[in-house]
């Protein structure tokens, strides 16, 4: 007699991904996942949450001040350093905030403005920050959609 009951089976695969950013790259094999008629899975690499304390510790002791030189009279220079000391402490804090929010996990509502008067009010969760680039990476919990946004587009937001 053939059985008709179906057996599960587990696979650990490794996907190569090509694209201009991570958050694009996974926002499209989320989608080909959710596409699949799979059971379940599980990303367990290529994405960082959770280590709330450990993220802080190395994000301490790996922050290093970067020396601008800048090629102008000494009185000029003093003006210019105090100016840009400033501008980079405020940074620092907006970037920061959202540090605190990626490391517990909070939802917020993000306030972008898009350009050409296109305005978003996005609820979402903090996946990524790149400090270089000034970019933010979140997942939008209403459309489970990822996200990317330059810090100069983001108008406000708010915790939840």
């Amino acid at each position: 007699m053939a059985s008709t009951e179906k057996s599960s089976f587990l696979f650990n695969v490794e996907i190569l991904i090509e694209n201009e950013h991570h958050a694009i790259a996974l926002q499209q094999l989320i989608e080909q996942l959710n596409k699949t008629n799979f059971t379940d899975y599980k990303i367990t690499s290529g994405i960082e949450l959770g280590k709330v304390i450990a993220d802080r510790k190395a994000k301490a002791k790996s922050s290093k001040s970067i020396p601008v030189v800048v090629e102008t009279p000494v009185q000029e220079t003093t003006s210019i350093t105090n100016t840009t000391t400033t501008s980079n402490s405020a940074y620092e804090l907006g970037l920061e905030v959202f540090r605190q929010c990626k490391d517990q996990n909070k939802l917020i509502r993000l306030i972008v403005n898009r350009g050409l008067g296109i305005k978003l009010s996005i609820p979402c969760r903090v996946i990524n920050i790149d400090e270089n680039d000034q970019i933010i990476t979140v997942y939008h919990v209403d459309e489970k959609q990822v996200y990317t946004f330059r810090l100069i587009e983001i108008e406000d937001f708010i915790e939840a």
